[in-house]
């Protein structure tokens, strides 16, 4: 692998709630300078981004539901669709976490269908295929939630299934945090449901070069990362 297509693989991503117009602004030339794959921002830069990386092949990414996933179906199909006609050509949507904990997955596929519907129809009006992945949160999910959500977004039509937004403070029995992000694991999991054909992205806590290339290993073709750059930085060529 070379270090271009290693970006190619990298959402570069700031999602942080102080984030600032210079924060981003600088996010967006770091996207174009390493050739990474998109810039992930919540929905209020979307128009600042889409303006910043309008002459290159920088993907925006937009966040939906962030980081919940507690709103309405129909607040997320009208962030999606805010979000697309503000120059978003990516979608991550975080799904109704307890729902699929208790075992509602036609709600769960409802909600997603929800926004892949509206992707569909924004992307169709301007010509181009909107790309929604669906983040199931796996760190407050056993393995069946997690595999019952990977068949849930293949139903509703999306496109990527993503592990994590790296916002969740899951605790154990005593009381300490349990780790919230990514995961080898989960990645192989995901990539056994949903099948060689579909999106599967690994999100939260990955920050060098050797747990980014686990991830992908695992069977990740997306990885979201506010490393990117030290995560190229040390990257050695084959």
């Amino acid at each position: 692998m070379t270090k271009l297509e290693l970006a190619s693989y990298i959402d570069h991503t700031l999602l942080a709630p102080d984030a600032t117009v210079k924060d981003i602004m600088q996010l967006c030339l770091e996207a174009k300078r390493y050739g990474f794959k998109s810039v992930c921002v919540n929905s209020i830069y979307v128009p600042l981004a889409a303006s910043e990386l309008a002459d290159s092949d920088v993907k925006v990414c937009s966040v939906v539901g962030f980081p919940l996933g507690a709103s309405t179906s129909k607040d997320k199909a009208t962030e999606t669709k805010n979000a697309i006609r503000n120059g978003a050509d990516e979608i991550d949507m975080v799904i109704s976490i307890g729902a699929a904990k208790e075992g509602r997955f036609s709600y769960v596929s409802s909600d997603i269908a929800s926004v892949v519907r509206v992707a569909r129809r924004e992307g169709d009006k301007l010509n181009k295929k909107i790309i929604v992945k669906v983040i199931l949160e796996t760190c407050l999910l056993d393995d069946y939630a997690i595999e019952n959500g990977c068949l849930c977004a293949k139903k509703a039509g999306a496109d990527f299934v993503k592990t994590s937004t790296g916002f969740a403070n899951p605790k154990g029995t005593d009381g300490n945090l349990l780790p919230n992000g990514a995961s080898e694991y989960h990645i192989k999991l995901m990539r056994k449901v949903v099948g060689a054909g579909f999106g599967v992205k690994a999100s939260g806590g990955i920050r060098s070069t050797k747990m980014a290339l686990a991830m992908i290993e695992a069977g990740a073709d997306r990885i979201g990362t506010s490393s990117g750059i030290n995560i190229l930085d040390n990257f050695i060529e084959d």
